[in-house]
């Protein structure tokens, strides 16, 4: 990517589904047919369009489903946005290192964003959810991630947060990153 650029990072506390943004990011299944936590409500309130853009993938270049840590766009479907860039969070490991990948998610996520010229991101907290990635680690490695690799045309990259423990803990990697 790029050179960084000074993109404003928010955090919010609410339904990712409710933002009004250019791409909102899905934290996927490998499938990319929708699933439980963010993917599922996605996909519910985005409707058919976003599934059957995702089969549509999966019948072309994703026969064999999304792998960890990459990412692919579709429509937004009834979202109030314009594209959905499904990425594919790690499950967590007590035995094994899988923070570049995480990292990865993040990454290929606003490179995707970029490429289709967004302006304005939303992210879930990947893989802390039915993944089990702690939440504290999480945070400062998406913080962490973004402000090292959002550059232009993203102006502003928003988290959105399900519940107060994980604003709680986006905020404080924040404001460790910042200072």
């Amino acid at each position: 990517m790029s050179t960084p650029s000074a993109v404003a990072v928010t955090l919010v506390q609410g339904d990712i589904t409710r933002q009004s943004v250019d791409a909102i990011v899905n934290a996927a299944n490998s499938s990319l047919l929708g699933g439980g936590g963010v993917d599922g409500a996605i996909h519910r309130r985005g409707g058919p369009e976003i599934l059957a853009a995702c089969r549509e993938l999966r019948a072309s270049q994703y026969g064999k489903g999304l792998r960890t840590g990459q990412a692919v766009a579709t429509t937004a479907g009834k979202l109030d946005a314009r594209w959905v860039v499904h990425t594919v969070g790690p499950v967590w490991s007590r035995t094994e290192d899988r923070t570049a990948l995480l990292e990865s998610c993040y990454r290929e996520a606003l490179r995707v964003a970029a490429e289709l010229g967004a302006r304005t991101v939303a992210f879930p907290a990947i893989s802390t959810g039915i993944y089990g990635w702690p939440m504290d680690d999480g945070a400062r490695t998406a913080v962490r991630t973004v402000l090292a690799e959002a550059a232009a045309p993203i102006e502003e990259v928003r988290f959105v947060l399900f519940d107060a423990h994980a604003h709680r803990e986006f905020e404080r990697a924040l404001t460790a990153a910042r200072n």
